[in-house]
């Protein structure tokens, strides 16, 4: 008697790079070890001058992007250090307003950093987001006319990736939340007393 086989389960993971002007998300479809790509794009703030207005977008589109398509968990690239201060506090609040808005819809949060990407996609932590981006069009057999225009849908889309290639090792190095309450306990130095 043949050994009936049982289907794997299925899992939808969102992918965010955040930004305060062009934030890109992306989502994918996972079964197994097969990932396919659901959507990818960004969510434009350029013409919104008023830097809370900016957040509030964020928060508004990141809601609605969830309520779309209902992810299993979200991959979040970690912002990159560098040695403007300013740029890192506002991409901060882009962050955390992504990670606000995934808290309330209880949706798990695991956070990447740049360089953890970079490897999981191509190999090397040094990789141009051009490289990025060609290596996921091949890994999921994404055709020319699917290729955002904006490099952040390609970077997000490399975050969920990312996870999803990190999902089956029990080693990963990436932070997980499940609530708010444990994220702010993973993160004590992250928040004022």
């Amino acid at each position: 008697m043949a050994k009936k086989l049982t289907p794997q389960p299925t899992k939808i993971i969102l992918g965010i790079d955040p930004g305060t002007n062009v934030m890109g998300y992306g989502v994918i479809r996972t079964q197994g070890n097969k990932a396919e790509m659901v959507v990818m794009g960004v969510i434009d703030m350029r013409k919104e001058s008023d830097p809370y207005l900016r957040l509030g977008k964020i928060y508004e589109r990141v809601t609605g992007i969830i309520e779309e398509y209902l992810p299993d968990e979200m991959a979040i690239e970690a912002p990159f250090f560098g040695k403007n201060i300013q740029s890192m506090l506002k991409l901060g609040r882009a962050q955390g307003v992504a990670i606000a808005a995934a808290i309330q819809r209880d949706v798990p949060i695991h956070e990447y950093a740049p360089l953890k990407i970079k490897m999981a996609i191509t190999g090397s932590g040094s990789a141009s987001k051009a490289q990025v981006a060609n290596m996921l069009q091949r890994l999921l057999h994404l055709d020319e006319t699917e290729m955002p225009r904006f490099m952040d849908a390609t970077d997000a889309l490399g975050a969920a990736y990312c996870h999803f290639l990190q999902a089956g090792r029990p080693d990963s190095t990436a932070k997980h939340y499940g609530s708010w309450k444990d994220f702010a306990q993973k993160n004590q130095s992250r928040i004022s007393k």
